[in-house]
């Protein structure tokens, strides 16, 4: 990528926030806290109260999902009496988009001036203590997809050129979720491109690595949102048990079922979580 291409990616993010901040006007200051809806999630927006929604393609240069679950909505409303924005969808590498297209609807927010970031998806469990339809907290993330939306040259908006990482995940967030759900157990997430899933060696390969869970989103997003200095926490729903722990064959549908089935337990724990957040 040259200079003019990372120029011209700060321009998009501008151009996407300054249409964001005149179609929602006050809105955007009130903002509190953004939700990315990962896989079979995305019921949780049906449950913010006065929502405003704006589609992915409205945006200027925002991605659209192609993915079956994934939505493709940017909803505003309140959840526990705390203005958050939600995304029902996210785009991914392995369809086709440049890490830089795949933060950019997150960097678009945290540009508005959001200040914290909950980001969920749907994980295949790894770790001997998870089982399909839990739900885990991440406390720190493995990047193997093998790119990063900071590569290339520096562009200052988009945060320092060094970004440390010691706590991308931040504590008083996971503090928070954990008084929202004592249950929670707290876990390494391994973010892969896909999009097949992973063989059974591999998943030995990430157990011996320290992944409690992995998938196929987050770690982008969560790089990209850290190194803008935002708050940032995660959440994976275990659709499943990745390959090689349980006997069946893995499927999106699956997934989505599973997300399906774990949505009013979610629902309670966000609406929560934005309680606490305000």
């Amino acid at each position: 990528m040259n200079g003019a291409g990372e120029h011209d990616e700060a321009a998009t993010v501008a151009a996407a926030a300054a249409f964001l901040q005149r179609r929602l006007g006050a809105a955007a200051a009130a903002l509190r806290g953004a939700i990315v809806l990962g896989s079979g999630l995305k019921d949780f927006a049906r449950e913010l109260r006065e929502p405003v929604e704006v589609p992915f393609r409205d945006v200027p240069g925002w991605p659209v999902p192609r993915v079956e679950g994934h939505g493709g909505s940017l909803v505003i409303g309140t959840a526990g009496g705390t203005k958050v924005a939600c995304l029902t969808g996210r785009v991914h590498l392995y369809e086709g988009w440049r890490p830089a297209e795949v933060v950019r609807a997150v960097r678009t927010l945290r540009q508005l001036g959001v200040p914290s970031f909950l980001l969920t998806n749907a994980a295949g469990g790894i770790g001997d203590d998870l089982a399909a339809g839990d739900l885990m907290l991440i406390a720190d993330h493995l990047n193997l997809t093998g790119c990063s939306p900071l590569t290339g040259p520096h562009e200052p908006a988009f945060g320092p050129r060094f970004p440390d990482q010691t706590r991308v995940y931040c504590p008083r967030l996971r503090q928070l979720l954990q008084q929202c759900s004592g249950r929670l157990r707290q876990g390494v997430y391994a973010g892969l491109p896909g999009p097949s899933y992973e063989t059974p060696a591999e998943v030995r390969m990430l157990r011996a690595l320290g992944a409690d869970a992995v998938g196929m989103s987050t770690v982008h997003e969560a790089i990209a949102l850290n190194a803008m200095g935002a708050e940032v926490a995660g959440l994976s729903l275990v659709s499943n048990l990745a390959a090689g722990i349980a006997d069946a064959p893995l499927s999106h549908d699956e997934v989505v079922a599973a997300g399906a089935a774990a949505a009013a337990t979610l629902i309670r724990l966000v609406t929560e979580f934005c309680r606490r957040l305000a």
